[in-house]
């Protein structure tokens, strides 16, 4: 079981290369968990699908900015996406980047330098740098981490590559603890006055976090997905937000998970009753077909990549032949796709 299905569908022009505006404009795809059928709305009329005594749990990690142009000692370009610090000091990074061999110089925007120093247990790169790469040296220099296809989409459009309100809009209204290297995108069709909605109509809100790292976005490769390996991610849940997804239980409300995000820290951190502990841990679940989900009953999640963790996840919650014939549907009828597109509601 691979999925292989999905990557014949013709998705490359409905990538989105920016958010709706307003963000609550975007579109709602709402699939039935149990018998497939399929319904179109406006994310706005989200309050509508839901009921009062239900409880959404929304991620409130906020995004690095872990985009950090560099240049190669011969004056070519270069790029390092930042995956996190190895050490207190703030100058020895986990890094992505293309084409990058162990010794490799590099000099960064304002002049400091770096050096590729030799390869991580995952693969990724070890880099020194000269300065450390605090909160507020990467809020000068770093840029938003925008995926590829994003910045792709925009080319082939004509688009300029870079928007200079990416910083803002690669961001959750609600985003309030920094950590992650790319959003938790399903949150972005919210706006405070659409969260002042849904706590209107009775429906309760909790915030955990997850920081999104590597382990999300890195594609699925083996054939048997039992095979791949999660990369951990830190998450958490507070005494506060457990209390209000367990009371959500005990009333016989819903908990739905907003983002694949939201909805691993669920699965790590749930008992089996389904009872949430409060507490830190390193997310380390992949989640694919087959999977017994214990705490939700419902999720609010993007139209994701083929091969990617997202979907295998998504595949589980919803039904892996219910769920193709929801992103064929989305695909008919032109969907935008991806970490700024449109979101599917499976409940």
């Amino acid at each position: 079981m691979s999925l292989e299905k999905f990557e014949a569908l013709e998705i490359e022009p409905l990538i989105a290369p920016g958010p709706a505006e307003p963000r609550d404009s975007s579109r709602l795809l709402r699939l039935d968990r149990d018998s497939g059928a399929i319904t179109h709305a406006a994310f706005r009329g989200l309050p509508s699908f839901l009921r009062p005594g239900d409880c959404l749990v929304l991620n409130r990690s906020a995004v690095r900015k872990a985009r950090l142009p560099a240049r190669k000692r011969t004056g070519g370009k270069a790029e390092l996406l930042l995956v996190a610090p190895v050490d207190e000091s703030l100058t020895r990074w986990k890094a992505l980047g293309r084409k990058l061999a162990p010794g490799t110089p590099l000099e960064l925007p304002d002049g400091s330098g770096a050096e590729v120093e030799g390869l991580a247990d995952d693969a990724s790169l070890l880099v020194r740098f000269s300065v450390p790469l605090t909160s507020a040296w990467l809020g000068l220099h770093g840029e938003a981490p925008l995926p590829g296809y994003i910045i792709k989409s925009r080319r082939r459009r004509g688009l300029p590559e870079e928007r200079p309100d990416d910083k803002s809009l690669y961001q959750t209204v609600y985003a309030a603890e920094e950590g992650s290297i790319a959003a938790p995108t399903a949150g972005f069709h919210f706006t405070p006055a659409l969260l002042d909605a849904v706590s209107a109509s009775g429906v309760d809100i909790a915030y955990i976090t997850l920081h999104v790292g590597w382990g999300t976005f890195r594609p699925v490769r083996a054939a048997d997905p039992a095979e791949h390996v999660m990369l951990p991610e830190s998450c958490e849940v507070t005494p506060a937000a457990a209390e209000k997804v367990n009371a959500c239980l005990a009333r016989g409300g819903r908990v739905i998970a907003v983002g694949t995000s939201s909805m691993r820290t669920l699965e790590t951190l749930a008992g089996l009753d389904g009872r949430l502990a409060p507490g830190k841990a390193d997310a380390t679940l992949f989640i694919y077909p087959g999977h017994r989900f214990k705490t939700a009953a419902g999720f609010i999640t993007n139209l994701h990549v083929p091969g990617s963790a997202p979907l295998y996840m998504t595949a589980a919650f919803a039904g892996e032949e219910k769920l193709y014939a929801a992103y064929a549907e989305a695909v008919k009828e032109k969907y935008r796709f991806y970490s700024y597109g449109d979101a599917m509601l499976i409940i």
